[in-house]
């Protein structure tokens, strides 16, 4: 598999050295040409000096026939220019562009970059996974459509709470997976009653999540 690896950074280099290590072939572009001469003794000539957001140095690096094209410089802007280029004018399959700042992650993903990374928003997930309190936590982000799997905690004071699932109002493409009761899963029917201290494993559209969370925490 052929990949180009946009920005030196330490994100960017040491992913370069991992991928080459499992025996991909690798191209890291980096401007900075005092970091390419660092890199070129380390690496060897797997680097090349010029700015990946300029169609002519992708062009120079073989974008054509590159598989997958990963963008992790520390601008969002140039992030994002590198994979709607390699993937517009080159045809690359698959982009890959860091996300620096997680209020353009959304953005990345309507402008059809096929994976984004924010180290930030990961992070933050992380902790909330871990907050026993946290009554409504962001699991996992789908492929399709910007699906995301959400966990949410029904408290005796919720609008949902002793309802059948058909009886209540749930953002139109909200659908529970499944209800955690104890330590066994329970089939969300219409007719399930969803109690008290139940978890629901809710596959929710991205842009009905704060919907969704409004609606839980009532």
């Amino acid at each position: 598999m052929y990949i180009i690896v946009v920005g030196g950074g330490k994100v960017g280099y040491y992913l370069t050295k991992t991928l080459l290590v499992e025996g991909h072939e690798v191209l890291l572009i980096e401007r900075d040409r005092q970091k390419v001469e660092v890199f070129s003794e380390r690496l060897g000539s797997v680097v090349l000096a010029g700015d990946g957001a300029e169609a002519s140095t992708l062009s120079a690096a073989g974008a054509q026939r590159a598989d997958v094209v990963i963008a992790v410089t520390g601008e969002d802007e140039d992030n994002l220019v590198v994979c709607q280029m390699s993937k517009v004018k080159f045809h690359v399959p698959r982009a890959i562009a860091r996300v620096n700042n997680p209020r353009n992650e959304l953005l990345f993903q309507r402008l059809g970059i096929d994976v984004t990374v924010s180290q930030t928003e990961h992070i933050l997930k992380l902790i909330e996974q871990k907050i026993p309190e946290k009554s409504f936590v962001h699991l996992l982000n789908l492929r399709h459509d910007e699906l995301t799997i959400v966990e949410a905690h029904v408290s005796g004071d919720s609008k949902v709470a002793n309802k059948r699932v058909s009886e209540v109002e749930f953002p139109v493409h909200c659908v529970i997976a499944a209800i955690i009761r104890g330590p066994d899963p329970v089939m969300a029917l219409p007719s399930t009653e969803i109690l008290p201290g139940d978890e629901l494993i809710i596959v929710t559209h991205a842009a009905e999540e704060e919907m969704l969370q409004a609606m839980l925490s009532q």
